[in-house]
């Protein structure tokens, strides 16, 4: 076999899904902080975050108890957006919970998945409201308004960390 053959039959490797970053706020309207590692709550959510302690601003309506983004939907969303508006994605700002690298959003419609310790069950997707460009930025909500993530029902506790896999368990 050639040199050539044998390099265009080398298998390729796709980059494995994982967690790329984690936010919470404290309230509904704080800044969203990012963290490494988190205990997840079976039905409440993330420890300290908004929604898990019954702060969020649409908690009586709409509330999740994780919201998800993909590395995908934050690049597609960033698309003729200042520099100022997309740093402010790269940072949180989305105001979801968590960034998954490697696998797009619409892969997880009606998947349960594993991240670290925890399982999650999709639930629905998470428009953005005009709420997001009152607390960050004008702008924000339509650049988000068909790639804005997902909500998730967590089904089992366990700790989280940034760089964990993220691994569909069952459809």
């Amino acid at each position: 076999m050639s040199l050539l053959n044998r390099l265009f039959s080398l298998p390729r490797h796709r980059a494995l899904p994982e967690l790329n970053a984690i936010y919470i706020a404290s309230s509904a309207g704080a800044e969203m902080q990012s963290v490494d590692r988190i205990q997840v709550h079976e039905q409440t959510g993330l420890s300290g975050d908004r929604y898990s302690m019954a702060r969020g601003f649409w908690q009586v309506t709409e509330a999740c108890q994780v919201t998800l983004i993909s590395e995908d939907d934050l690049d597609k969303a960033k698309k003729g957006l200042s520099d100022s508006l997309r740093a402010r994605l790269d940072t949180g700002h989305h105001r979801r919970n968590l960034v998954i690298g490697n696998l797009k959003t619409r892969d997880l419609q009606d998947k349960t998945i594993r991240i670290g310790d925890a399982i999650f069950r999709y639930h629905k997707p998470r428009p953005p409201c005009g709420y997001l460009d009152k607390v960050e930025g004008k702008g924000l909500a339509g650049a988000l308004w068909k790639n804005s993530g997902i909500c998730l029902t967590v089904v089992s506790d366990g700790m989280i960390a940034v760089g964990d896999r993220v691994k569909i368990v069952r459809s």
